[in-house]
């Protein structure tokens, strides 16, 4: 059966495979119905490479043991980061009109007739490995590679006379539209911030160099550093992209750019700020995949998921999620959004800016300048019959008093405030303003968060705990515990930081009926916590904890993210 295979009677007489094998696989095809080169792979008895070089003899085609080193950098440009990557190909030779590219789909018209579109060459496809190819694109199209060949292409047009203007008409084409080192560069920044998982880019003018920064799960970590000369070229077509005026540098300018990459839509909103070495940029990157926002992958802990839809499923009241900025609240906010998201709610949010829109709630960006505060635009929103409505932010006396009052009238509010912990959201509203028996009537629960990174799944190894850490997990650690402490070595996947995403840990405090007498008598956070804490609540820190034994971060995590004195 197999010899009408031509790449199995190829893999076998290359003793590849042995008849006996084949012969084992042909039993399991008849239960499973699938293929045998799928079988092949699953098993594992054929490698990348002897399944590569199987299909392009079959085929004709010729097979090259691909490296990054062998291929000339300006043929590998000759198409976009994008289309390398969609189609898994990459150019590395040239013969007159002849264009040589590996691929790992050799067998790919269409892939071939769209690099003949965009080249103008004819293409010769020769097979290689998915990963010796991707490798190669890695190479070619990193960030820092990308960088230094534009250096040497703007300086080889400086010198032959051809260097463009600042602000001149080369930079007004879109993130890979042209074919000037600028626009090559700008791109490769923006797509290798994507690539790496980053929330914002930071553009810093330096003394020497334009120093560009990725916060990656919430560090900055340096990318590339553009030199000094490019330094116009680069803010300008930034500038432009975004719309922004590039003649005004003495003041500061917001703008925003929309672009495509690997199938996948963007925002960037961009922030210029002048300073003493010239306009520094940030772009914040937000994902437009709405499909994040589910609370099973936001909320992963069992318990505290079942806290969340508990609270989400009172029908009216006031839910308060606080944490400093950038701790994951508005995450958290959209995945109970999503969750009490049906066609028989009105759901309605009021945010400065609307970061993320989400399908079937109405989304209001407030506008101060205009007269639309949070204040005003929660007046408006309550006349227009909501059952669950959203306050980015509660920051002042009189969005509190609404948002109290729309929580007292039959609505369910969510909101965000500043505090360090669960238990001080009660003291903060009464700060503001609101008095404590409003405060008690309203309020279902307040919950405290932070994000910690997670350790490196590709790099992870166990650790023995230090002096220091005995200490802190002292109590916590039962029989065999120790055995499951990780940290990460560091690796190329995770840019030699040990850790890779992160997730969210939770201080969940339910208003209970106990907490609401004390919020009444005037209680303080203390008592008010610790009550909580009796009544079954896991502080910040013992969340962080559970994280570190069962091996998802780590000791050093835990003590960078959470007040150890406080919890």
């Amino acid at each position: 059966m197999s010899d009408h295979d031509p790449i199995i009677a190829f893999l076998l007489e290359e003793k590849a495979v042995s008849p006996a094998e084949i012969e084992a696989l042909t039993e399991k095809r008849k239960q499973s119905g699938e293929s045998l080169l799928t079988l092949l792979k699953r098993e594992k008895l054929v490698d990348e490479e002897q399944l590569a070089r199987a299909v392009a003899a079959v085929n004709k085609f010729e097979f090259v043991n691909l490296s990054p080193e062998m291929i000339d950098p300006i043929i590998a440009h000759l198409i976009s980061h994008e289309l390398a990557n969609r189609h898994s190909a990459i150019p590395f030779k040239r013969e007159g009109q002849q264009l040589f590219v590996a691929m790992s789909s050799p067998l790919d018209l269409r892939a071939r007739d769209e690099i003949e579109l965009k080249t103008g060459y004819r293409v010769t496809p020769v097979a290689a490995t998915p990963h010796a190819v991707q490798q190669a694109i890695h190479f070619h199209f990193d960030v820092s590679t990308v960088t230094k060949q534009a250096i040497a292409s703007m300086r080889l047009k400086k010198d032959a006379g051809q260097g463009p203007q600042e602000g001149e008409e080369s930079h007004a084409g879109g993130f890979g539209a042209g074919d000037d080192p600028i626009t090559k560069l700008v791109a490769s920044i923006v797509r290798g911030a994507i690539d790496a998982r980053s929330s914002d880019i930071h553009l810093e003018p330096q003394t020497n160099e334009l120093r560009v920064r990725y916060r990656v799960d919430g560090m900055l970590r340096r990318a590339v550093e553009v030199p000094i000369s490019a330094q116009a070229e680069v803010i300008s077509h930034l500038k432009i992209l975004a719309q922004m005026d590039i003649s005004e540098k003495r003041i500061p300018q917001d703008g925003h750019i929309t672009l495509r990459h690997e199938g996948q839509e963007y925002d960037l909103r961009v922030s210029s700020l002048p300073s003493v070495g010239g306009e520094k940029i940030v772009l914040r990157i937000l994902d437009k995949n709405a499909s994040r926002w589910s609370l099973d992958e936001v909320v992963t802990s069992p318990e505290d998921n079942r806290k969340f839809r508990e609270l989400a499923a009172n029908p009216y009241g006031m839910l308060l999620l606080t944490g400093p900025t950038g701790s994951g609240k508005t995450t958290t906010l959209y995945s109970v959004l999503q969750l009490v998201n049906t066609p028989e709610r009105n759901i309605v949010t009021v945010e400065d800016p609307v970061e993320y829109r989400l399908p079937g709630i109405t989304q209001v960006q407030v506008k101060p300048v205009a007269g639309l505060t949070f204040a005003s635009a929660l007046r408006s929103i309550l006349r227009q019959d909501p059952d669950i409505i959203l306050i980015g932010e509660i920051r002042d006396l009189e969005t509190a008093e609404i948002a109290i009052s729309a929580a007292l009238t039959g609505h369910l509010v969510l909101s965000t405030l500043h505090t360090n912990d669960a238990a001080g959201a009660v003291s903060r509203l009464v700060n503001i303003g609101i008095p404590p028996f409003l405060v008690a009537s309203a309020l279902l629960g307040a919950v405290a968060q932070r994000l910690i990174r997670v350790v490196c799944p590709r790099c992870k190894g166990p650790c023995e705990p230090d002096v220091h850490a005995r200490e802190l997990l002292e109590g916590h650690l039962n029989p065999g515990d120790e055995n499951r402490l990780v940290r990460g070595a560091g690796c190329h996947y995770c840019y030699q930081t040990g850790y890779k995403g992160r997730k969210a840990i939770y201080e969940i405090l339910p208003v209970s009926p106990k907490i609401r007498r004390m919020i009444l008598d005037g209680a303080g956070d203390a008592p008010i916590k610790d009550q909580a804490v009796q009544e079954g609540m896991r502080v910040l820190r013992d969340s962080a904890l559970d994280e570190v034994i069962r091996g998802v971060t780590t000791v050093e995590e835990l003590m960078r993210v959470v007040d150890l004195k406080n919890g």
